[in-house]
């Protein structure tokens, strides 16, 4: 009877530790995903700022509460727009986002296809 004892409550801390370190996990995949809207160009996860600080919190929060990932980028979205994520979703808003660099590519592609046309000639 004590080792059983002994297993469930060795089996519930184990178990207790694998949550804390998946809510940790998440919560460094979220932060590092949202953009730091006071410093150019860092993630909330590299950020010192106090917003940053707030934000990651505010994650914590969430995670804790228990949203998933998805809810916790919506609820972000809501509050700060589109702009907070580093990986924007296609919508009619950033299909030209997405578009945009294969157009290009093609685009100059197809100049480098005619100048090497026009020099074989």
């Amino acid at each position: 009877m004590k080792i059983l004892n002994f297993l469930v409550i060795i089996t519930f801390l184990f178990s207790f530790n694998l949550s804390i370190a998946n809510d940790k996990n998440l919560n460094i995949k979220i932060t590092k995903n949202l953009r730091c809207l006071i410093c150019q160009g860092q993630s909330v996860y590299d950020s010192d700022t106090e917003f940053a600080n707030s934000l990651k919190l505010v994650v914590a929060n969430k995670i804790t509460e228990g949203m998933s990932e998805k809810e916790i980028y919506q609820f972000l979205k809501t509050k700060y727009g589109d702009w907070i994520l580093y990986d924007p979703v296609l919508n009619q808003k950033t299909y030209i986002l997405w578009l945009l660099p294969l157009l290009l590519f093609l685009i100059g592609g197809a100049i480098i296809f005619k100048n090497l046309k026009i020099k074989k000639n």
